[in-house]
This record gives structure tokens, sequence and C-alpha cells, in this order.
């Protein structure tokens, strides 16, 4: 039988004393092992045999809100770098709230009701709000899974909830262009709104460094010129574009610039554990209180590994950020720290929409028809980026670190020749194939995927 909850946080907190930097990771058996992988809704179940080594590698446990409707209420009234809600709402007659698309699980439900009781109370009508859907250039919610999103139907009843259309020129408003020359067109109902409010998750990024605040407003609300310049190769390939990175990250350094240029802009951040409970909450100016939200966010996200891997298992984070290939790729990079140089990287994602945008095709049928030197030449040459090209160009990191094995029951066969990686029907098997060719028997699984950010600190 497996360690119980109980011994396995003990073991912790010895390692925690011993000066252990490994923080619930070190989980070694040589016992028969059942692990859930995130994989859409339900999770892929993974038998593991029981003379393998076995590190899985989870963040620590996190602290967890006992009364998250509490915790919501409480940051909006203490804020860091502005005034209570209630207090920036007074006398204003409009408001715009920036909530993420559905490819993040952001809970929604918990703090938009109270959002916009608050706003109500100030003396906001309710024709005077609007919750506006950060798509960026991904696709619409709509019916069923924008009341999904949304979380609460007296907010779908009683204001308005629209989505941001970036292709639509007449939509944006232009700002001037930043120091680096990007163009920053914002969408009109959030430049113009009286009260202007981003919401989302904070947790890492694999371009931006971590989610959230700045983010949600570009690429979140902005026009298809502007996120195509700060996201074309000469952002994108920088080496500070990374996972948990910010300091010296360009297109971290770029958004901060088109929030400056926009004006206050007030946020509420939100941090959940794996089993998307809320562990924190807060509100205010929205750099300051996105920063204190990373401060949070990073003690847990990135974990030291003492070793690096010939094999690694992993997933894209499961339901809702599964359902397209595109969104897979994040789950790829993110364990490429711990990947011996030439190892085998196997990723679960369901793909239950498919392969993504019909650019996004286009991009991985030149990377097919190039290779990964020839399509990296191919997008250096350019001062803007094809639409959704950036993703395929972020494939090639761990392209290029190992041999990466996708299992994905939701891709048709037509979609599966496009990912560029190798296509497996079983990942027991492939694990199995991977160690012994390596000749190795240890194994990383990371059940989380790009949720959890390990990297090699040498013991």
């Amino acid at each position: 039988m497996l360690p119980s909850r109980t011994s396995l946080w003990k073991t912790v907190l010895r390692a925690r004393l011993s000066g252990w930097c490994y923080s619930f990771l070190d989980f070694h058996t040589r016992m028969t092992m059942r692990l859930d992988l995130n994989y859409g809704r339900d999770g892929y179940p993974l038998e593991l045999p029981d003379d393998w080594d076995v590190t899985v590698i989870r963040k620590p446990g996190m602290p967890l809100e006992a009364d998250p409707a509490g915790a919501v209420r409480k940051a909006l009234a203490e804020p860091v770098g502005a005034g209570a809600l209630a207090q920036e709402a007074r006398g204003l007659k409009s408001a715009c709230i920036l909530i993420c698309d559905i490819t993040r699980p952001v809970p929604n439900g918990l703090f938009l009701p109270e959002i916009v009781r608050q706003l109500l109370d100030a003396g906001m009508k309710p024709d005077g709000i609007t919750v506006l859907v950060a798509t960026g250039l991904h696709r619409p919610n709509e019916g069923a899974e924008l009341e999904e999103l949304v979380g609460d139907p007296w907010v779908l009843k009683t204001v308005r909830v629209v989505n941001h259309f970036a292709r639509d020129d007449a939509a944006h408003v232009d700002l001037g262009r930043t120091p680096r020359g990007t163009p920053v067109k914002l969408d009109r109902r959030f430049v113009e709104a009286d009260l202007k409010i981003a919401t989302g998750l904070v947790e890492p990024h694999f371009m931006a460094g971590y989610s959230g605040g700045r983010k949600v407003i570009a690429p979140g609300v902005a026009h298809r010129d502007t996120i195509t310049t700060f996201h074309s190769a000469r952002f994108m390939s920088h080496p500070r574009a990374d996972n948990c990175i910010l300091e010296g990250n360009p297109l971290h350094e770029e958004q901060l610039e088109i929030v400056r240029m926009l004006g206050p802009v007030l946020a509420v951040n939100t941090v959940i554990d794996e089993h998307r409970r809320l562990s924190f909450v807060n509100y205010g100016e929205i750099l300051g209180s996105h920063l204190q939200a990373v401060e949070f966010t990073r003690r847990y996200v990135r974990v030291p590994i003492g070793r690096r891997f010939h094999t690694v298992v992993t997933s894209a984070a499961g339901y809702p950020l599964d359902t397209t290939y595109y969104q897979t790729v994040k789950g790829m990079v993110g364990p490429v720290d711990i990947l011996e140089p030439g190892g085998n990287l196997v990723i679960v994602s369901e793909c239950s929409e498919g392969l993504g945008s019909d650019e996004y095709a286009d991009a991985q049928r030149r990377l097919i028809a190039l290779g990964a030197e020839g399509f990296f030449a191919d997008i250096s040459r350019k001062q803007f980026a094809d639409i959704d090209e950036w993703q395929t160009q972020m494939q090639l990191k761990p392209m290029k670190a190992g041999t990466v094995h996708l299992y994905a029951g939701g891709l048709a066969a037509t979609d599966r020749a496009l990912t560029g990686v190798n296509r497996i029907d079983s990942v027991e098997e492939t694990l199995r194939h991977c160690i012994e060719r390596s000749g190795d028997n240890a194994l990383a699984v990371i059940p989380e995927g790009p949720y959890v950010v390990p990297y090699y600190q040498p013991a």
C-alpha cells in the first residue's frame, strides 16, 4: 500500500528541517503504483511497474482559504496600492471587468458576484457594467460554455457579458507605440470604461513568466497587431522569455509598458492548488497586486530537482487547458530543464477540440515541411508573427531537448499528422520502451503538467 498522507507530510517536514530542497517531490517506491495524470475532465490512470524508481513531482501543500467568499470580501476591502473597491467605484458610471477565457480554470463564480454587487451598491447601473472575456486571439466563449466560465447565473442576468474580438479593427483604441515599437491597440470597451478591473489566475507561463495581471490586458483584450508584434520571434527567442521569469523578460516588460500607457487599472488575482481550491486572493493596483500574487505563487510552483531524467511523463493540465493541441505545448516546455539531453518526454492531452485554429494548423504544416531549423529561420526573418505560429516556435524547445511522445485521444488522424511529434496509443507501453532503451529505470512523473515547473538543481 502507498504511504498515508500523514506519513508523507512527516517526510516533507523532516526534509525541510534537514535543509533538503525537495518539498513533496521525492516519492520513491518499489511497490505497484497507480497515479492519475490530469487528462480531460476525468484524468488518465497510469499504472507503473514495481521495479521502476519513480519520482512524483508536485507542488508542496498549499494553504487553503477556509472561507473563500470571505477571503474575496476581505481582499476587496484591503487593497494593495489602491482604495477599497467600494471607494474606487463611488461616483463612477461605468466599469469593465476582464475575465480569462475558458482555457483557464479561474474561479470566476467566486469573485465576480461580489465585484458586481459592490459596483451596484456604489451606485453604478447594471447597464454600465460590462464583463469582457479576454480571449486574445482565441475563439469566443458562448452558450453553455459561457455559463460555465462566468460561474454564476445572476451575473449573466444582471450585467452585460461579451467576448473580445482581436480582429475587429473598429472595436479597438489606438494608444500609440511602446519604445520597442509595439503598436498598442486595446478593446474600446475596456479603454473607455471609468473603472477598469482585470481578473485572473496567477500561475507559471512559458512565455511571460507568470499569467494574470498585465497579461489579461495584453494579449487578453489587445488587437491582433499588438499580439503578433510582441509574440514575434525577436521577443519569443529571448532566453528570459520563459517560465517563472519576470526580470529581463521582454514579453513581461512590454506588457508593463502597455499597462502604463493605458492608465490606472485594478486587478483581482487568484491562486489555486492542484485540486483547484482557492489558496490566495488579493486585489489592488494591477502591477503591485500582481507582483504580490507572483511572490506567493513562486514559493510553490518552482520545484528544484537534484537530477535529470532520461524519461519524463507529464500532462497538459487536463480540462480546460488540454482541449487543443495548441495549448498542449505548454506542458511540453515545462519539464525541459530536468530532461537529459536526448531523453524522452511523454505527454498526455485529450485535445477534445482538435489541433487549434486554422492559422496554427498552417504553422504546424510549415514546421513539418521545413523542419525545426528551417521553420525557425523562416520566422526569424519576420517583424510580425503570423497568428498562432508562436506556439509552434515554443514547441521547438522540447523537440530540441529530446523526443516528444504524445497521447491524445481526441485528435483525429489528420490532426495527429500535424503535431510534429511521435504519436502514441499506449502511455504505459511507450514508457516501458523508453526505460528499456535508456537503460535507466528512473522516471519523473508530473501529474499537474505546466502548473508545476521543475528545474535542475544539483545536490
